[in-house]
């Protein structure tokens, strides 16, 4: 009996993961021929270790003073900011889960948080009796704005403030290799959808 290609051992891992199949499928290829391939050179380390350590960094940061202030975690935020920018200030909770990053049982939890909050509440989708829609409340829209200026300040401070307008033009095309926004505004914001 011949052993499964490392295609069909990373679609069969492939189950909820935000991974590409193709490079799960090139680790299971290594795998399978007993080494964990190639080691990184210097420079592609320390990008890597850079990339995580700054991503680790900057959300502990926002999320740190985000839920001082405003008792809101990043998540939170992110999932309101995620809705106010939305048509009619409602998403199809899977897609909302795509958007803030999240997998489906983690976005159900914090929907669950958010409800009881009285920031979100659930609707059904006419078009759809099993879909389910996250719908933004007139408070989780407050409690946004509100915490708006926040997360633009640490944001401009511990990342932007860092950066030339030149160098952060280049770091959007470098993201957008590795995650294309595909044609859409890859979430700029729409200028009249929150104050700043």
């Amino acid at each position: 009996m011949s052993e499964p290609s490392a295609m069909a051992t990373a679609t069969a891992i492939n189950t909820e993961s935000p991974v590409p199949t193709s490079i799960l499928a090139a680790g299971a290829q290594a795998l399978s021929e007993g080494t964990s391939g190639k080691t990184l050179s210097d420079g592609e380390l320390r990008a890597w270790r850079g990339l995580k350590r700054a991503h680790a960094s900057l959300a502990k940061s926002v999320d740190a003073e985000l839920e001082r202030t405003h008792g809101l975690p990043l998540s939170s935020y992110e999932v309101l900011h995620h809705l106010v920018e939305s048509s009619g200030g409602r998403m199809r909770m899977c897609d909302l889960a795509e958007q803030a990053q999240l997998s489906r049982s983690g976005l159900t939890r914090l929907a669950d948080r958010l409800e009881k909050e009285g920031l979100i509440e659930r609707c059904s989708c006419e078009h759809d009796a099993r879909g389910a829609y996250a719908c933004l409340t007139e408070l989780g829209r407050e409690r946004l704005c509100a915490a708006r200026g926040t997360h633009l300040a640490v944001v401009r401070e511990q990342f932007l403030s860092r950066f030339t307008e030149d160098e952060l033009g280049a770091l959007a095309e470098l993201w957008d290799r590795i995650a294309p926004c595909g044609g859409g505004s890859c979430g700029v914001p729409r200028r009249s959808a929150v104050a700043p």
